[in-house]
């Protein structure tokens, strides 16, 4: 495993990290403790250090599944990062709750789910700029790190990433930023990776498999069952994604690397990208994911070429 450090923090992250929304229970699975300790057992063995989550990955679901976890295991291991800005009612289903009173409880109950009394990267969730223009909420978020109950500040933004919180971050004392960003979904390099490398801002790339069509497992014309949140996909764009991702296997993908190896190290190697985080439903899953960080694409064409080896 390789690690990089988060902008100017002290946060050294694996640049394979573990996505957990699926633990949450809307990715076609109901995991079990067990599974998740599995999952959880496998990154620890490769190298792996960061987990992200959320509060309403199934109402502080996936956070209890991690908290039942690291009270058995050794906390310092691991690179905790968690968001807030909305409520889980039913699948699928949240509200927004981002003023200041609102976003303390939200932290609590985190930590309570976590069972930790501290929260390495804690990001705001998809939030509008009007939400973002909130002194208090800021004010209040920077008084919990002067308190110890939040490591670093991070802005998970919407996946139409906002210029103006990205320009602005280091303002409100975030050290990070988290978009969408992946061969398939390439528009932070216009804008957002440019002003993150000028403001040293660390950025988590989540969707890198892109909600798994970069997998290599799917085919156009595949559909979901309506427990999967791709079952809410357009069918159309999936087709055409797909079609897509076949041609990128023929074209651009070495012969005998795995696709999504190939597709994790493909996003890696912009330079101005700390990590990646992938989800995954097995333990299988997650050593193939580690892999990526062995990959040398070093004769690829990328934007940035920049070998992380």
């Amino acid at each position: 495993m390789k690690y990089r450090q988060i902008g100017q923090t002290d946060l050294k992250l694996s640049v394979i990290g573990v996505g957990t929304w699926q633990f949450g229970g809307e990715w076609g699975i109901d995991f079990t403790q067990s599974q998740v300790d599995e999952i959880l057992n496998q990154a620890r063995e490769e190298g792996i250090n960061l987990l992200d989550t959320a509060e309403c990955y199934g109402d502080h679901l996936s956070e209890r599944f991690i908290g039942d976890y690291l009270k058995r295991h050794n906390r310092d291991d691991w690179v905790i990062a968690t968001k807030f800005g909305h409520k889980f009612h039913n699948p699928f289903e949240r509200t927004r709750h981002v003023n200041a009173d609102d976003v303390l409880k939200q932290l609590d109950s985190s930590l309570k789910s976590l069972q930790t009394d501290r929260i390495d990267l804690y990001q705001s969730h998809s939030l509008t700029d009007e939400e973002f223009n909130n002194d208090d909420l800021w004010t209040m978020l920077d008084k919990q790190k002067q308190a110890g109950k939040i490591g670093h500040i991070g802005l998970s933004l919407q996946n139409e990433p906002s210029i103006h919180q990205t320009k602005h971050a280091k303002s409100i004392g975030a050290d990070a930023l988290q978009v969408v960003y992946n061969r398939l979904t390439r528009t932070p390099e216009e804008e957002i990776f440019p002003i993150a490398r000028e403001h040293d801002l660390g950025v988590l790339a989540r969707v890198p498999l892109a909600s798994g069509y970069l997998s290599g497992k799917y085919k156009a014309g595949t559909t979901f069952d309506k427990s999967d949140v791709r079952s809410r996909h357009d069918q159309e764009d999936v087709n055409r994604k797909l079609e897509q991702v076949e041609k990128i296997k023929q074209e651009e993908v070495p012969e005998g690397v795995d696709l999504s190896s190939w597709a994790l190290a493909w996003t890696l190697k912009h330079d101005a990208v700390t990590t990646v985080i992938p989800g995954c439903k097995s333990k299988e899953q997650v050593a193939k994911n580690a892999a990526a960080a062995r990959l040398d694409l070093a004769s690829t064409k990328h934007p940035q070429h920049v070998d992380f080896l």
